[in-house]
């Protein structure tokens, strides 16, 4: 462990390093969002041990349905894409400015994006055979592709969103804080579709309309945002009326009051996103846009600002490798039988301190794996890296595929 003393160098180090024109703000936010994913997906996903030793997911949102109010905190998807909408106009800004096409700079955003996914993705294509070679149940192998698949699709929504940007941008000059509002208004709809008295005679498939403008919501906010178009009061706009409308459709309304999905509750507000998930992305936003002076004022301080670079510096390498840190000790946690808070059942507070007690132990391990897994997120050395990589990221979607 470092001594204080050597904390507070690095620390002031990297602060002066730190550009005075850099937002620190937003890189909070942005940590913030990040370190949110891996910490709900820890306290809000579980496993249970069979009879034949196979490890099955579990959430104990099951049994504790009093949690759920914990997945409005630890569900920072609103401010994640707000903080990308705003990143991403700036970026693609400053990418014209410098005589760079449209084209161009989504191609260097794609690839910084796709280079960790490949990475994880291939890296899990030799995992599989290796860990079945290692006498591991073919149904404890599938709970490991499963937690590993399940962030990794947001990277497709944000490469779609990524792609959008000049579109943001243009509905952001014309409507201004107001471009937001149709999105809002589409996903009311199908909801009121959905879920209204004609809920029967609407098509299942209706519900994935809601895709595209409940993940947009947020990364048009912030576009908005990063043109100037939404001031303070704006913010509190969002804030208040978001938060009215989270409660109404809470209380009135009765949708489910978890953000992230409940095994055997077939109604969910995020698979696709309901009308409660802009609700309080609204809210988070509004909130993120007030705080925005008063947080950046406060990472001038060295030793605050220091974790906030650490996160973004690995911000890939959180968001790809988290959920096979916490299957990495589970599955090891499996083979001495039930261990409180890691292979019994998540269905009692028990349960749940113990999990609290098992979250340094991921925190630390997702450090070690970090370590050799961020080389995936800069540059390639050969061609023959990414020809691996990519054979090995089709094995591992084939086998994804096959288990759906």
């Amino acid at each position: 462990m470092p001594s204080t003393d050597t904390l507070r160098r690095t620390a002031a180090k990297i602060d002066a390093r730190t550009p005075a024109s850099r937002d620190r703000a937003l890189d909070g936010l942005r940590a913030l969002a990040l370190l949110a994913v891996p910490l709900g997906h820890w306290m809000l996903g579980g496993f249970t041990l069979s009879a034949g030793g196979e490890l099955h997911n579990a959430s104990p949102l099951t049994a504790l349905g009093g949690l759920a109010p914990l997945s409005w905190v630890l569900q920072l998807l609103g401010i994640f894409f707000l903080v990308g909408g705003h990143s991403a106009h700036h970026s693609l800004e400053r990418a014209r400015a410098k005589g760079r096409s449209t084209a161009r700079w989504l191609r260097g955003r794609c690839v910084r994006l796709l280079r960790p996914v490949l990475g994880v993705a291939a890296v899990w294509a030799l995992l599989i055979p290796l860990l079945r070679g290692l006498g591991l149940p073919a149904a404890t192998v599938r709970t490991g592709t499963t937690l590993v698949v399940q962030p990794l699709w947001y990277i497709g929504i944000y490469l779609l969103l990524t792609a959008l940007t000049p579109y943001c941008a243009k509905v952001g000059r014309r409507l201004g804080g107001w471009a937001a509002a149709p999105l809002l208004a589409a996903v009311a709809v199908v909801d009121l579709l959905r879920y209204g008295p004609w809920a029967g005679s609407v098509p299942g498939w209706l519900g994935l309309v809601n895709l595209l403008p409940g993940w947009l919501f947020g990364y048009q906010l912030g576009v908005s945002w990063a043109q100037g178009r939404i001031g303070k009061a704006g913010a509190r706009a969002l804030l208040l009326g978001g938060g009215a409308l989270f409660a109404t459709l809470l209380l009135a309304f009765h949708y489910p009051a978890s953000m992230v999905g409940v095994p055997g509750v077939e109604r969910t507000n995020s698979h696709p996103p309901s009308l409660l998930v802009l609700a309080l992305a609204a809210t988070q936003c509004g909130a993120a846009i007030l705080l925005r002076e008063r947080l950046g004022r406060a990472l001038r301080r060295p030793l605050l600002w220091l974790p906030v670079v650490l996160v973004n510096l690995s911000a890939m390498t959180i968001f790809c490798w988290h959920q096979t840190a916490m299957f990495t000790v589970g599955t090891l946690g499996s083979r001495l039988g039930a261990v409180p808070g890691l292979t019994t059942a998540p269905d009692s507070l028990g349960w749940l301190l113990a999990r609290l007690a098992w979250l340094p132990v991921f925190a630390l391990l997702l450090a070690a794996i970090g370590h050799y897994a961020r080389r995936f997120d800069g540059p390639w050395p050969s061609r023959t890296w990414k020809a691996v990589a990519g054979t090995g990221a089709a094995l591992f979607t084939a086998y994804a595929l096959g288990m759906v």
